[in-house]
């Protein structure tokens, strides 16, 4: 097919920062709607979200960097522009349609866990075209802002940058107030490709009433796909992605999606790709409940925080001494379906009085709760992510143990095994078992397959003897099926309470989970990718034993030769251009840092709330924007010492997540409602847009210096790529190994000492450019 240039048009800057402004539109919504969709293909792990970012990140640097080698004649600019603008916006429809369907082809069982290098195959393949494209846009559209409106090199990608940022501010915000809450994956990509089309149509056709015609068709069939078409596809794919199921529903909160599937008399439903409960699962709902009741002497006031969907609620009823009973879950979505298709199983169909429902974060209602329970009962998944593991920190359980009531308990469960626990999982349950004791001074454990920890602070307030258990299970009359007279003493008897006593003696290396140091998380890292080759587990081991002194010494001393070489073995241009690639590469790896720590505190503090971090995200690409606008302005004075703001800025960039990482241990400690959402609504915020304006700002500078009139042409995007690429491998360490194993302060650091050898380099550029024009 051979594209007709039409008649040219002056397009005018307004037009061509629009289309700047809409490939970060479109960025940010495909990165939203497919980190979403891989959430629950790959069972929200977070190993998972790191590796998926990463990839992303390297594709559109990939992409960025192969359209700078690229020459385009000067009246081709314009087509080339839109037939990117066209190939991006219709390819998130096939890359969602493909990474949802992915799931059926590396599932042998339905419901099976993804392994390592499946999800990293998985991510690399499917985001592959979308992201490409999308640094491959980037740089056209500069070159074509470059020609049309007569710029330099350096204007035109710091511009492309700027409208970028500011057009993915936009998306974000829109996205988590109206997007995410009305339309699907599907129907998004669907609106996607329409603003891309009609926005293709305005470069390509600006001209008399033909650009209107066009893109008012492009404008109704856009609407008729988003329809009909787009919840075909939903349907369509979402069968093939529970290939072996049946499915019953399936739907999206602004929390994530929710499933229902069918395997016989069994029901099950997902939350986010992970199993929240079946039903009938009688057995599960009565161990977790009763257990932890039987050893409150009379339980009147209970807290359940997760797990009332598979019956919970109705087991926790039959106590006769329960006055009240308060049950925190925070997707409303999960109770609705859970009512509609698990057939009375959750105990709400039936009203009663004494149940109070609450549509909050666990942690968060605690902490702002007045009330003092006689019994809290944690009964959620495996602390396998982040998310998950706030509620097994030291900074949890005394938040738990202050809001018992005197001779109050508090009961949680853990996967384990009835036979052999092997040395890891081993490892992992004599963690939480000390975090635990950190707080409370008197535990029991009761085992089996499913580890039953219940913890007090008063002495007598629990018991280790089946036989009052079975008494008390007498006195209330309680009718169940499977926590029975007869069945107690064989979980309880002397020699398994002393094999799991000793199982769970801390060892001098045993460390405790807290909020900024998620020890917990790394061990079911390690639980997980043992599932699937040991030596996977082994390797992550092995770097895990890596001592934190000699990773930072080692790091240092191989920096600071790199820096050296630069300094002493390039001549100036290279040594300048060298320099700045060092500073842009630390500054993306500093900034996913900056975001990834700002996310994850946030979520210690405030719970999973997606619309309220999706505003996070939007404001750090916000402060991008107004960091670029402001350096840009700073350029405009040919006397202003670029080589010294570049030095300025790196360095405040070395000290941006120690400093981080100080206001946050700070902002923590507010404990009352107002403080707290003050924190949350404007505090955080602020904390994001601020960290894109430090990084913001020096793109601009580091581009001028970067970029001449001999290789502006040719390597646009190539500061750009850099950025990502810096940003790509800080996804992958920080997610996979820093902050799992180190924890947030000492990553902190970290990233502080990544950044001395390109601050050294622009210290020494600043001096040198004192006696050199800049």
């Amino acid at each position: 097919m051979q594209f007709v240039t039409p008649p040219r048009v002056g397009l005018g800057p307004p037009k061509i920062k629009t289309a700047m402004g809409l490939v970060g539109f479109t960025a940010v919504l495909g990165q939203i709607v497919l980190m979403r969709e891989a959430i629950v293909v790959f069972n929200g792990n977070e190993v998972s979200l790191g590796t998926m970012l990463a990839t992303w990140l390297l594709w559109t640097a990939v992409g960025s960097a192969v359209a700078s080698r690229l020459k385009f004649a000067r009246e081709r600019t314009r087509v080339a522009v839109v037939i990117t603008e066209c190939a991006a916006g219709l390819s998130l429809l096939p890359t969602i349609w493909f990474l949802r369907i992915s799931r059926s082809y590396f599932q042998t069982v339905p419901g099976e866990l993804v392994g390592p290098l499946p999800m990293l195959v998985t991510s690399w393949i499917c985001f592959s075209m979308f992201c490409f494209l999308s640094g491959c846009l980037f740089v056209v559209i500069a070159h074509l802002f470059q020609r049309e409106c007569a710029v330099s090199g350096h204007v035109a990608a710091t511009s492309a940058y700027l409208f970028e940022a500011a057009g993915s501010g936009l998306g974000g915000i829109l996205a988590s107030i109206l997007l995410l809450r009305v339309f699907d994956s599907f129907q998004i990509a669907v609106l996607i490709a329409g603003i891309n089309l009609c926005m293709a149509a305005t470069l390509f056709f600006f001209s008399a009433g033909r650009w209107l015609a066009i893109s008012t068709a492009t404008a109704v069939l856009t609407l008729l796909a988003l329809l009909y078409l787009a919840p075909s596809l939903s349907a369509a794919a979402t069968r093939r992605q529970w290939q072996g199921l049946h499915v019953l529903d399936s739907r999206n909160s602004i929390y994530g999606n929710i499933t229902v599937t069918e395997t016989g008399p069994l029901r099950s439903i997902y939350d986010n790709g992970i199993i929240a409960a079946d039903a009938p699962d009688e057995n599960a709902a009565e161990e977790a409940i009763h257990y932890a009741l039987l050893e409150h002497t009379s339980p009147g006031k209970v807290l359940l925080i997760g797990g009332g969907i598979n019956g919970g609620i109705a087991q926790a009823l039959k106590h006769p001494t329960v006055k009240s009973l308060d049950y925190v879950e925070l997707d409303p979505l999960l109770i609705k379906m859970a009512q509609q298709f698990f057939l009375g199983q959750v105990g709400l169909t039936v009203p009663d009085s004494r149940v109070r429902l609450h549509y909050l974060d666990g942690r968060r209602f605690l902490q702002t709760s007045p009330v003092h329970f006689d019994l809290i009962i944690l009964n959620l998944p495996q602390p396998s992510t982040a998310q998950l593991n706030r509620f097994y920190s030291e900074e949890f359980f005394a938040t738990a143990r202050n809001h018992l009531a005197g001779g109050g308990v508090f009961a949680m469960q853990l996967q384990a095994s009835e036979e052999y626990i092997s040395p890891g999982l081993a490892e992992f349950l004599r963690c939480i078992h000390k975090t635990l004791r950190q707080v409370f001074p008197y535990i029991v454990v009761i085992p089996g397959e499913t580890m039953h920890f219940v913890a007090s602070t008063q002495a007598g307030s629990i018991t280790d003897d089946p036989q009052v258990l079975i008494s008390r299970l007498r006195e209330r009359r309680l009718e169940t099926r499977y926590v029975q007279d007869y069945f107690i003493p064989f979980r309880m008897t002397p020699d398994r309470m002393a094999q799991v006593h000793d199982l769970l003696r801390p060892l001098p290396e045993t460390r405790v989970n807290r909020d900024f140091e998620p020890i917990a998380y790394y061990f079911n890292i390690l639980l997980w990718t043992a599932q699937f080759n040991p030596h996977y587990a082994q390797i992550f081991r092995e770097a895990a034993d890596m001592d934190y002194a000699f990773i930072i010494c080692s790091l240092l001393t191989v920096f600071l030769l790199i820096a050296a070489l630069i300094l002493y073995g390039l001549p100036l241009d290279k040594r300048q251009r060298s320099s700045v690639g060092c500073c842009v590469v630390a500054t993306g790896f500093t900034l996913i840092t900056l975001q990834i720590v700002l996310l994850l505190a946030f979520q210690c503090i405030y719970g999973y709330v997606y619309h309220q971090l999706a505003i996070v995200i939007s404001l750090f690409m916000a402060g991008l924007a107004i960091g670029s606008w402001l350096g840009s302005r700073r350029l405009r004075d040919e006397n202003a010492p670029r080589f010294r703001a570049l030095a300025v800025t790196q360095m405040l960039i070395a000290s941006a997540t120690p400093m981080l990482m100080l206001l946050i241990a700070l902002l923590m400690r507010a404990t009352s409602t107002i403080a707290t959402g003050a924190v949350a609504q404007v505090t955080f915020p602020a904390l994001a847009a601020a960290g894109g304006i430090l990084g913001g700002y020096q793109f601009p500078i580091a581009t001028e210096i970067y970029l001449d009139e001999r290789l502006g042409e040719r390597r646009l995007g190539v500061i750009y790529a850099m950025d990502l690429l810096g940003g790509c491998v800080g996804a992958l360490l920080l997610s996979t190994y820093v902050i799992p194993v180190f924890g947030f302060w000492k990553t902190a650091w970290l990233t502080a000492a990544l950044n001395l050898a390109p601050a050294v380099l622009a210290i020494r550029l600043a001096r040198e450019s004192k006696t050199v024009p800049a």
